[in-house]
């Protein structure tokens, strides 16, 4: 048995955590009594729902996500909540409103974000798998951090019943684990079309199939700005797939350039609308100070919020207003619209995609130097398959310095299968190496 308390002190990956809540509902599931940690901005009933942030800091789920749901009907056993950016807003993890995440790697480290608590339980080995969100990389970057699969699928492939809403357009439950054959077991189990999810989509019964009938790769090229440690290492992934006798060849996106304004453009609009309903009213904190509904109100999301979610929510406002929408939210759709073609493209005659996912690794504590713009800026490569709605995967090249070297897969839609049959195929050149504080 595992003292998963005593281990997780230094780590602090779990925000709530208790083996004694939920039971195996089914023995002769494909998950079968397999424990697991959930994101704690996905519903667990019985389970605290707090998003990592006062506003939410006592609210107890009282049902399931749809994907907890297939979880349990699986035979798997939720053991606890996982630790997050607040509102999945950050990449470090460290804006949780409860403490941040330690790297099991390097307690001096971030593990990433805002999936961070799960990466870290799973790279910890104090569960075999855990589910997290994906808005801009949420789920990517931390599993390279912490030297681990990570999973974005497909847009609507997952029911986000359940799933606290950061940006609608973007957000996606996805799925990390140290097991890559674990991995997709987990993804097949939780995707599929939900009533009680309009955006859901049912999963085609037939897997994708090679373009050219045998996988190819497109790689992308240029100056990227990586640092030696992460250059290193997509070098070596993409001489790994031309030793593997694979056709790979190099290509530029010219709209990538423009993703990250793109991005915070659609997200905070989004997060500006979806967390207006926290207002000290209906449930959440309530601050004690107000005289008035609106005064209360104010003050409750004062107290409430973290710096980082006021951030968003003032620049999603500003991009809303009557006059600047069209100036700036409907111009990021279009762009959006070009960035969706420019990877059609690239899919109509190659079927994975490879890129860094992240220009560095795991950066210390506060940011280690590194402005808000610069830390934001560095999501270029993972919020693509956001934008896009493409699914992609975080895998594990290496280890340099005493840290994971990440990098990622895409596919085209409802290709799933092809990026774990790409990384099955390197799996044997990249082995997941163990963090030193993992069981």
């Amino acid at each position: 048995m595992i003292d998963v308390l005593a281990k997780d002190k230094d780590i602090h990956s779990f925000l709530e955590y208790d083996d004694t809540k939920k039971k195996c509902k089914n023995p002769n599931g494909p998950l079968a009594n397999i424990p697991c940690g959930v994101k704690d901005n996905i519903a667990v009933e019985g389970f605290h729902l707090t998003c990592a942030s006062k506003i939410l800091e006592n609210f107890v789920s009282p049902y399931n996500a749809t994907a907890v749901e297939k979880l349990e009907e699986a035979g798997a056993v939720v053991v606890g909540k996982t630790n997050m950016d607040e509102f999945g807003m950050g990449s470090s993890t460290d804006f949780s409103a409860f403490g941040g995440t330690n790297n099991p790697w390097n307690k001096e480290c971030v593990t990433g974000g805002s999936s961070g608590g799960s990466a870290a339980a799973v790279a910890a080995g104090l569960v075999p798998f855990a589910l997290g969100s994906d808005t801009g990389g949420s789920i990517r970057q931390p599993a390279a951090f912490c030297g681990v699969y990570g999973l974005k699928p497909t847009y609507g492939s997952v029911s986000r019943y359940g799933l606290v809403a950061y940006a609608s357009s973007l957000d996606v439950i996805g799925v990390l684990s140290k097991d890559l054959d674990l991995t997709e077991k987990v993804f097949k189990v939780i995707r599929g079309q939900d009533w009680r999810d309009q955006t859901s989509i049912p999963y085609p019964e037939e897997p994708a199939k090679p373009v050219n009938g045998k996988l190819s790769f497109t790689y992308l090229e240029g100056d990227l700005g990586l640092s030696p440690e992460i250059e290193k290492g997509y070098k070596a992934l993409i001489q790994s797939i031309k030793d593997k006798g694979f056709e790979i060849k190099g290509v530029q996106v010219p709209s990538l350039e423009y993703v990250i304004p793109v991005y915070y453009t659609i997200a905070t609009a989004e997060a500006s609308a979806n967390l207006a309903r926290y207002n000290g009213i209906r449930y959440g904190h309530r601050s004690k100070e107000g005289e008035t509904p609106m005064d209360l109100m104010e003050k409750s999301r004062n107290e409430g919020f973290g710096d980082e979610v006021k951030l968003r929510i003032l620049l999603g406002t500003y991009v809303l207003r009557s006059g600047f929408q069209d100036q700036y939210y409907i111009k990021a759709q279009k762009i959006r619209t070009k960035v969706i073609e420019d990877f059609k493209k690239i899919f109509s005659s190659s079927d994975i995609f490879v890129a860094p996912a992240f220009p560095s690794q795991a950066f210390k504590h506060g940011n280690a130097g590194l402005t808000p713009y610069q830390q934001k800026v560095a999501d270029k490569f993972t919020v693509t398959a956001n934008l896009t709605g493409m699914p992609a995967l975080s895998i594990p090249v290496g280890v340099e310095n005493g840290l994971p070297v990440g990098m990622q897969l895409f596919a085209n839609y409802c290709s799933e299968n092809l990026l774990f049959d790409a990384a099955r195929s390197l799996a044997d050149v990249f082995p997941v190496a163990d963090a030193p504080e993992a069981l």
